[in-house]
């Protein structure tokens, strides 16, 4: 039946209220009972209707059947969660009406009050936050610093105290503050920062953040900010095993430490999603390895499950970094000192010997290659694998799609099926790597995969998550 203009417009304004509605329910069950929201795993905190109704469209890729999420059934969700006095928790309304479809019988209320009736009640269960520290604010600090204020919620999460540089200026915070608040790829800050310069201070969306000045690593007293067994982030690069990253453990205040770069010698290179659970109360360092690495093992590791790999290459298309020269200049790096947004340069990586640590049935499988080209940012990781098991383009498409959807990989494996996309379209991804199922190529047991991912943002968010995880500050998740 074709829609009349008025009655299409008139849906859409009755969504648009409904979406309005969501947003102080959304707001109120993240500050005051610490459940975080999303949507198949896009979030719904701190959105705008626009973002909500987007979400809900984008559920249809999820939902067998459907042309997108009903606002009426989240909204359901949602208002019924706000009457139960919830305990902290992560839940999906998207998985929340997909089980409850699956399971039929009774209204969405009452299944939502039985799948949630272990929260029920247990609003004022206050978890402790942790401290963070974050040593350098180059690209990675500050999207890390963006990140941990944009989840910061009631506070009992991971709360950032403070970040360390060398100061550069005598206007060096304002400089600082204004690079958090503005950014060439990433956009504007959302919210509002206010710096003091007499207490070398930023406050950004309530977060005091102290600046620290400081060229050692090891003479900082962070107890005198008032901070306390810290998680200590070094995005700085310059150390990477456990003698050079030790130093930061010796200053009161920290407790542990991350390293946002592979680690080198005996250190933990974690993949979250892959090998997350290996890390220990005992692990004081450890490393969230590379962008890449952070990209492909999750996807290497979905097709290795079902269909083997016998051998494979791996190619990076990577945007340029800070590590290259803006035009032609003396570096001590193959190559890498010709001008960066002039040229594409071979370089190496060490994504697939990093790829084995995190996924040991790896280790001699891979060999690898890097390309920088002349963009600032999104990279991609061709895939060039040969399998133990024949497929096709189909199948592992579809098997690739389903691990998107609904596997324990969800938050690391994102798939797009479009043949317009490019690489602006992924700034901004929260996911480790994106399967461009258009491009995939197979050949029986030969296959091509090629898999967008955000160097700075989505390799953040995994960060992120190894951060959570070490704290112990992840709610647990619904539904189950």
């Amino acid at each position: 039946m074709t829609q009349k203009p008025d009655q299409c417009l008139g849906e859409w304004i009755d969504r648009e209220a409904l979406a309005e509605a969501m947003i102080p329910l959304i707001g109120q069950l993240y500050r005051n009972n610490n459940v975080v929201t999303s949507i198949f795993g896009r979030g719904l905190i701190n959105r705008s209707v626009i973002a909500i109704l987007k979400a809900h469209r984008f559920a249809r890729h999820r939902l067998s059947g459907e042309d997108e999420l009903s606002v009426h059934d989240s909204y359901t969700i949602l208002k019924t969660m706000s009457e139960m006095n919830l305990g902290a928790a992560s839940v999906d309304l998207g998985k929340m009406v997909a089980k409850y479809k699956a399971a039929g019988g009774t209204d969405l209320a009452t299944f939502v009050r039985e799948e949630l009736a272990s929260l029920a009640n247990k609003r004022g269960e206050k978890r402790e936050g942790t401290d963070v520290v974050l040593y350098g604010f180059g690209r990675i600090g500050r999207l890390l610093a963006r990140i941990l204020i944009e989840k910061t919620g009631g506070g009992d999460g991971l709360r950032l105290r403070a970040i360390v540089v060398r100061k550069g200026a005598e206007n060096d915070l304002a400089k600082r503050a204004s690079l958090l608040r503005r950014d060439s790829v990433h956009g504007p800050f959302d919210g509002t920062i206010v710096i003091d310069e007499a207490n070398n201070t930023i406050t950004a969306n309530g977060n005091l953040i102290q600046v620290i000045y400081s060229n050692d690593p090891s003479s900082v007293d962070y107890t005198q900010y008032g901070i306390k067994n810290a998680l200590l982030v070094d995005n700085t690069g310059k150390w990477r095993d456990a003698e050079g990253l030790g130093q930061h453990l010796k200053c009161p205040g920290v407790d542990r430490v991350i390293l946002t770069a592979p680690g080198k010698g005996a250190l933990k290179n974690i993949v979250h999603g892959i090998n997350h659970a290996e890390i220990t109360p005992e692990d004081k360092i450890v490393s969230a390895a590379s962008c890449t690495t952070n990209a492909i093992v999750p996807v290497l590791k979905a097709v290795y499950d079902k269909f083997g790999i016998v051998h494979g290459h791996v190619e990076t298309v990577h945007s340029y970094t800070n590590d290259q020269n803006l035009i032609d200049n003396f570096h001590k790096g193959s190559r890498r000192g010709r001008s960066a947004p002039l040229n594409m340069v071979i370089t190496e990586t060490g994504a697939a010997t990093a790829a084995a640590k995190a996924l040991p049935v790896l280790k001699g499988k891979l060999t690898g290659n890097a390309i920088r080209v002349p963009t600032p940012n999104v990279s991609m990781a061709i895939l060039n694998l040969t399998l133990e098991k024949a497929t096709d383009r189909e199948e592992i498409n579809e098997y690739l799609r389903q691990m998107a959807m609904h596997s324990e990989l969800q938050k690391q494996i994102d798939f797009v099926q479009s043949q317009e996309v490019v690489s602006t379209d992924f700034v901004g991804s929260r996911h480790a790597g994106v399967v461009d199922a258009e491009a995939t190529i197979c050949n029986e047991n030969r296959v091509v995969l090629y898999v967008w991912y955000d160097n700075e943002f989505g390799y953040s968010c995994q960060v992120v998550r190894v951060m959570e995880d070490m704290a112990g500050v992840n709610p647990p998740a619904f539904p189950r």
